[in-house]
Order: C-alpha cells, then sequence, then structure tokens
C-alpha cells in the first residue's frame, strides 16, 4: 500500500512542479498497472461511473466534496494545498480499502464535517505515523499543510 501511496505523491509533485492543480484527486483518478505501477488521471467518464462521489452544489457544477478541503467547499478555491488535502484523503482511501470518505454521511453531512474541522477516522490497518501524514494534510490553514508531496513521499517511504 505504502508503494502506491509514495508513487501518487510522486505523480502530484510532478504536476505541482507544473504549476497544475488537479481539483480531483481520489483513487478513482488513479490508475494500478502492471506491476503495480500507478499513473495518475481524470477522466470524464469517472462522474458517470462514480456519481455518488460528487455533489452539486447550489445547481452548479458537480463536485467531489468528500475530497475537498474546506476552502473548496466554502469558497471554490483550489491550490496545490488543496491538492495536499485530497491527497490524505486518498491515503485513507488505500488504507481503507476504497472506502467512500465519510460514507456513512450525507453529502451534506459531510459538508458540514469538513467545514467544522472534523478528520476521518484512523483506519485500523493504518499505521500510526502513516495517520499523521494523513493529519498533516488536513490542516485547516492551506498553508499548513506544507512541506507538501515530496516531503509526504519521503515520509511514507520512511514508514514503510
Amino acid at each position: 500500500m505504502l508503494h502506491i501511496a509514495t508513487q501518487i505523491a510522486s505523480g502530484m509533485v510532478y504536476l505541482a512542479s507544473l504549476h497544475f492543480v488537479h481539483r480531483d484527486l481520489a483513487t478513482r483518478n488513479c490508475l494500478v498497472g502492471h506491476e503495480l505501477v500507478v499513473k495518475i488521471g481524470d477522466f470524464g467518464m469517472s462522474r458517470d461511473i462514480y456519481s455518488t462521489d460528487y455533489y452539486r452544489v447550489g445547481g452548479r457544477t458537480m463536485l467531489p466534496i468528500r475530497w475537498m478541503p474546506p476552502e473548496s467547499i466554502l469558497y471554490r478555491k483550489f491550490t496545490t494545498e488543496s491538492d495536499i488535502w485530497s491527497f490524505g484523503v486518498v491515503l485513507w482511501e488505500i488504507f481503507t480499502y476504497g472506502k467512500q470518505p465519510w460514507y456513512q454521511l450525507s453529502n451534506s453531512e459531510a459538508i458540514e464535517c469538513i467545514t467544522q474541522g472534523r478528520e476521518l477516522e484512523r483506519p485500523r490497518t493504518c499505521p500510526s505515523e502513516v495517520y499523521a501524514i494523513m493529519q498533516s494534510c488536513w490542516q485547516r490553514e492551506p498553508q499548513q499543510r506544507q512541506p507538501g508531496f515530496d516531503h509526504n513521499g519521503a515520509e511514507l517511504i520512511s514508514s514503510g
């Protein structure tokens, strides 16, 4: 699992180096191929297949709110730091073997939890060191989510 997570972090380092903000980082957008090589993508078809992963806010665009930080939900602000938040959720997905974040809640309840500062609980199979990385990704203030993907990837490698 750590091998997959570190590859996702490496892919996001690359995207961030190009000043690209993904805006929809989730395991459904990570392709695992031969020898567990991971590629990050974002396919329009995923909106049809995973329609319950998106939520229409105010009649506008469908948004993956369960993976979004408070500033993206409240102000539609997307940055590398919002991708870092989503990476923490991706780690949570990996260690829950693919559960939907906030699966026990409605979309409205999930929004409330996220904007009020609640965190996803530590998965049973997740080492405390990895959960600490998740929590660093979920800092309320975006600038506190640094040092970023490259640091998180190195932390994951040392956790394994």
